[in-house]
């Protein structure tokens, strides 16, 4: 569907090169007539525009008059038509913009029990893709026109302006909204987003990201129920998958469902890790459920890794542990009850 200027654009367009081909033919004219074109070109742009001026070179020639009348009737209306398309063009764009912000700030009302997301940067796009496809409402509050620009281009209520500023948090439904995630690249910004938002809705759940652990302690006393550092996840990750291989591999990739799987483990305070049975490891020659019932269940066994290949999951408690294998174990995360 074409978008809402492009039809004064088009006008635009073709009025230019009406107006345009005019003046090439009749300059073309007044050269065949023996003018210059230095006085051609003159004589086309002054007349086409309305000047006044007088004649470049005295026209006694009834055809070259003629041909004078219909430059003044083409001309002028080729540039009334760019005038005209040019006004329009204007006009229509200043008309939508003002009646899709109106639009939006009216969706925005309506809004309840909704998400805000304070920041479109790399983060905040991919939180809103997340809850769009989960099916949640959501307003994105950033301050920068292009990024604003970008959001409602895919769809998304937005609202221009700094998020730090409480009229702007109270234009997005703050104290209507169910949580909001402020995941600005700047720790001092949204400690004061954090705290602006407890104080006007003391229900709302809020998230908020940090970049440095020390700044943690300021958003949970700022308001924050939760927070988020980046860094220090994406290292952690990163280690583990260094440190434990295998272990996530049983969950079948990075798919929605296992994401959503290690989320709930965590939430729980548990932890998949992978532990390799040496030459001198006190389980070599052991059992599964002897191993199992020797830890009093603070891991519980999920597969067997064998040294000669193979995964034996769900292993069953007489299974064997051979020099070479790895257990792959369900436990107690580090800091968790």
């Amino acid at each position: 569907m074409p978008s809402p200027t492009s039809r004064p654009q088009s006008n635009l367009l073709y009025a230019t090169a009406f107006a345009g081909a005019v003046m090439a033919v009749f300059a073309v004219g007044y050269r065949m007539a023996g003018w210059s074109w230095s006085d051609a070109i003159y004589m086309v742009i002054i007349t086409a525009f309305s000047v006044g001026f007088g004649e470049v070179v005295p026209i006694t020639d009834p055809w070259l008059r003629a041909w004078t009348m219909a430059l003044i009737v083409l001309g002028c209306t080729g540039i009334i038509f760019i005038t005209g398309t040019l006004v329009q063009w204007l006009t229509e764009s200043q008309i939508q913009r003002a009646l899709g912000g109106k639009r939006m700030e009216h969706e925005i009302e309506k809004l309840k029990n909704h998400a805000i997301i304070c920041g479109y940067g790399r983060i905040g796009k991919m939180i809103a893709t997340q809850l769009e496809a989960g099916g949640i409402p959501f307003v994105i509050v950033d301050q920068s026109p292009e990024r604003v620009a970008e959001a409602r281009e895919a769809g998304w209520l937005t609202h221009l302006g700094e998020a730090t500023d409480e009229p702007v948090l109270r234009a997005a439904g703050v104290t209507r909204a169910r949580v909001l995630a402020t995941v600005l690249p700047n720790d001092a910004a949204n400690v004061f987003i954090t705290l602006s938002a407890r104080n006007m809705n003391p229900e709302i759940q809020i998230i908020a990201r940090g970049e440095v652990p020390s700044t943690e302690r300021k958003l949970r006393q700022a308001g924050a129920n939760r927070v988020v550092l980046p860094a220090h996840i994406g290292a952690d990750r990163i280690a583990h998958l260094i440190l434990h291989p295998n272990a996530r591999d049983l969950l079948g990739g990075k798919t929605k469902s296992s994401v959503e799987f290690e989320h709930h483990l965590t939430e729980l305070g548990l932890d998949m890790e992978e532990i390799e049975i040496g030459s001198q490891s006190p389980w070599l020659h052991r059992r599964v459920g002897d191993v199992e019932k020797e830890v009093s269940g603070r891991l519980l066994v999920v597969a067997i890794l064998r040294k000669e290949g193979g995964t034996d999951m769900n292993p069953n408690p007489t299974a064997m542990l051979m020099p070479g294998d790895a257990l792959v174990v369900m436990k107690r995360g580090v800091g968790k009850a």
